[in-house]
């Protein structure tokens, strides 16, 4: 090898092609056009790593976490992307980078795909089925208003209360609507409502403006807090045509603050016919029932028992002496019969007693209490009792004898 020639390690070459590449000033201010493919978004440091490609080529690229924290979207595979950065080398890998400042969608803003992205994560989750919609209490007396204290809106949804239903209580709760601070102000609002429960309705909202202005109201946290509100709340944010992800997730969307204010309280005239047809309804039900309790009092008070009750009660006596000549009457019989029965009965039963047998002349002997029923039962010197019709008598005995008295 010529020794003229200038020998580089590995590590100067890079260096060199690195150094040609930094201060080359088109390289370091360009915006490259692509579509995103291998997209890594790195968890713990919060890099995003991916490859821009088109038609016929591609370059590695990375978004530091203090660049990528500032995009509204989520990149995905198959995403066109304009981004800004600078194009170097990685010394390490001597691979030719894009080094990527910021990042926009192409032809579709990133606001727009960051509303979109989290609208369908959102609905995935549940947050906006309707099984979870609250319903808005038909007379709320106090009404929290969650919106900037200095704009039209709080203006339009107090001359609305006032005008529709002016016994509810208005509670202001003013925070920003927009900018930095807002969505932050906007949730400890909905918390602290639901916290101190101050309110049986929250309106939450401002006026019409761009997707910019109104991007607090798709804030992630914020729609999640207002699922969480036990508190009805109604969303009222911007113009009928601008919708946020605090409309899907409110038990109410509202397409103006002040169709929020007459969504939350009755119009105070209607109320008014309302309970002035109530009373007229009382009153005529009132008069129903009194005609009707006369009308039973007029038969009562025309009835025979009221209009002669001594001989209703006479009529009652001849059925009551009635009643008891009857039943004297079965008893005496029922007892007459019984008693011929009894009567029948005792003289079977005296028939056949021993005393009866006694009385004609017969005697019965005992021995230590029992009846002698054998002459083999005693011996001589026995003492027996003899019974008899008119008393009993000690014998003793002095012979026994076997012989059969019927032979």
């Amino acid at each position: 090898m010529s020794s003229d020639r200038l020998t580089y390690t590995v590590s100067q070459l890079n260096n060199y092609v690195k150094n040609i590449i930094d201060n080359d000033p088109y390289l370091n201010y360009i915006y490259v056009v692509g579509e995103i493919s291998n997209f890594t978004n790195h968890y713990k440091t919060g890099h995003f790593y991916l490859t821009l490609k088109d038609e016929k080529a591609a370059i590695k690229a990375v978004m530091f976490r203090s660049s990528a924290c500032r995009v509204k979207f989520e990149p995905q595979n198959g995403m066109k992307v304009i981004c800004r950065g600078r194009a170097t080398l990685f010394e390490r890998d001597g691979s030719f980078q894009f080094y990527i400042d910021d990042m926009q969608p192409d032809g579709v803003g990133a606001l727009q795909i960051a509303f979109e992205q989290l609208v369908e994560k959102l609905k995935a989750e549940g947050l906006f089925d309707e099984k979870h919609k609250k319903k808005i209490p038909t007379y709320p007396e106090k009404i929290a208003v969650i919106t900037s204290p200095t704009g039209a809106a709080i203006q339009d949804i107090t001359n609305v209360l006032n005008r529709r239903f002016p016994c509810a209580e208005m509670i202001m709760c003013p925070v920003l609507v927009q900018g930095d601070g807002a969505a932050e102000q906007l949730i400890d609002a909905v918390k602290k409502v639901n916290e101190m429960n101050v309110a049986d309705v929250i309106i939450i909202g401002r006026g019409g403006g761009s997707i910019e202005d109104l991007w607090a109201f798709n804030d992630e946290d914020l729609a999640r807090e207002i699922f969480r509100s036990r508190i009805p709340v109604i969303s009222a944010v911007g113009h009928e045509i601008d919708y946020t992800i605090s409309d899907f997730v409110a038990d109410l969307r509202a397409p103006t603050p002040s169709a929020a204010a007459e969504l939350a309280v009755p119009d105070i005239t209607d109320v008014k016919y309302l309970l002035a047809k109530t009373e007229e309804n009382l009153e005529t039900a009132y008069l129903n029932n009194l005609n009707q309790l006369k009308s039973r009092l007029k038969f009562y008070a025309e009835n025979y028992i009221l209009k002669n009750p001594s001989n209703y009660l006479s009529n009652l006596r001849e059925k009551l002496n009635f009643t008891v000549n009857k039943l004297t009457s079965a008893y005496s019989s029922v007892l007459h019969q019984e008693r011929e029965c009894f009567a029948e009965k005792c003289a079977k039963l005296n028939a056949l007693s021993p005393l009866a047998t006694i009385s004609r002349g017969y005697s019965v002997a005992y021995k230590e209490n029992k009846p002698i029923k054998s002459v083999k039962s005693i011996n001589t010197g026995d003492s027996l009792i003899l019974v008899l019709a008119d008393g009993m008598a000690e014998c003793t005995v002095k012979f026994t004898n076997e012989e059969n008295i019927n032979e």
